[in-house]
């Protein structure tokens, strides 16, 4: 069904802004699964990484890293069982004594990888649709968020 331009200015904006993260982030999550890594996983080795997001290389707790990602990991997102599996894979390890764990040559190469597959990624979800017009409709969401009082992020 096609609605007019004045049927789409109607629309609940929660809800399209609902089902466009989730579609999104069921995208993503494929795509990175088809790599062989979860996206917390992703996000792991990129905060250990002093290539990456790590400022200083010394690792993190998992705890520290759940801290980390507080604002972007799903209620299903458990980094015990994620990490665990990348210290099997041989991409982290973990001092015994701090429980740092720390990212190994081998998770700097699959971090390295799956970065190298991010822009294809973006692509396909920014197909068809020019800078421009994506650049108004985030500027719209940060208005939105700021006219309920939420923070739009930094400008």
């Amino acid at each position: 069904m096609t609605l007019s331009d004045a049927e789409l200015a109607q629309q609940p904006i929660a809800y399209w802004t609902d089902v466009a993260h989730k579609e999104i982030l069921a995208f993503i999550r494929r795509e990175l699964a088809g790599l062989g890594i979860s996206q917390p996983q992703y996000w792991t080795l990129r905060h250990l990484s002093v290539n990456d997001l790590s400022e200083d290389g010394e690792g993190r707790t998992v705890e520290e890293l759940t801290e980390a990602m507080r604002d972007y990991l799903e209620p299903q997102d458990d980094l015990v069982p994620e990490t665990e599996e990348l210290l099997v894979r041989g991409w982290l390890t973990r001092d015994d004594t701090t429980g740092r764990l720390t990212i190994t040559e081998a998770g700097e190469a699959g971090r390295g990888r799956v970065k190298d597959h991010v822009p294809a990624v973006r692509a396909r979800i920014h197909d068809g649709i020019d800078a421009a017009d994506y650049v108004t409709t985030i500027k719209v969401l940060r208005r939105m968020m700021r006219n309920v009082g939420g923070a739009g992020r930094a400008e």
